[in-house]
């Protein structure tokens, strides 16, 4: 029984870095060109990233939402069915 709760929570953490790949992602993303166009122009405000950056997770999370939640959903479908499996 150690052994499928190990596997559970190795799933989880995998999937956990695997969800969180697209906002931070496109964070990153934002986050350098913001970075080289403020080297460029030497514009140094620290705030100016913020919005940019904001914007771009937003919207990753809003293009992967469906993907996340059925990701997650498969995956909470699997802990209940060895959980249910478990008290049989």
């Amino acid at each position: 029984m150690d052994s499928i709760w190990l596997a559970l929570g190795r799933e989880a953490l995998i999937l956990v870095l695997l969800l969180s790949g697209p906002p931070l992602a496109a964070a990153l993303l934002v986050g350098l060109v913001v970075g080289l166009l403020q080297a460029a122009t030497q514009v140094q405000d620290p705030s100016l990233p913020v919005v940019p950056r904001l914007v771009a997770v937003l919207a990753a999370l809003g293009l992967s939402a469906p993907w996340i939640g059925a990701r997650l959903v498969h995956f909470a479908g699997a802990c209940l069915e060895l959980a249910l499996r478990g008290v049989r």
